[in-house]
């Protein structure tokens, strides 16, 4: 079982930024590809970013391309979501999640593979 706690969500206005983290409770995340989703109010869960447990391969969605970043530090026990130039559009309750079973290199971007869900944290942007 593992355990995810997110932290880093808030208040910002728009055009601001925030740096989201990912940690697993008692273990490294070193084998798990993860992912950052969102769901907004009225909304689907919808994936925002991957990236592969290798930390060498992501992928992002179309609506957050070249604003934000996701990354995993060296002993793969954390994973951060960088978000910049946010807009009221990206407000949500943000999750990381980590999928077992991915290869290497593999970004995975499908909500159904990934088996353990933090229990998310806010982000509000106001314009």
């Amino acid at each position: 079982q593992v355990q995810l706690v997110e932290s880093g969500g808030g208040s910002v206005q728009a055009g601001g930024s925030l740096r989201l983290s990912c940690a697993a409770s008692g273990r490294t995340l070193a084998y798990y590809a993860m992912g950052w989703f969102r769901q907004a109010p009225g909304k689907g869960r919808e994936f925002v970013a991957g990236i592969s447990w290798s930390g060498s391969n992501t992928f992002y969605a179309d609506s957050v391309k070249g604003r934000f970043t996701i990354s995993r530090d060296n002993a793969k026990i954390t994973v951060y979501l960088q978000m910049n130039s946010l807009s009221p559009e990206d407000t949500a309750v943000y999750y990381c999640a980590a999928s077992s079973g991915a290869g290497y290199q593999e970004v995975v971007v499908t909500t159904t593979r990934y088996v353990y869900w933090g229990q998310g944290t806010q982000v509000t942007v106001s314009s």
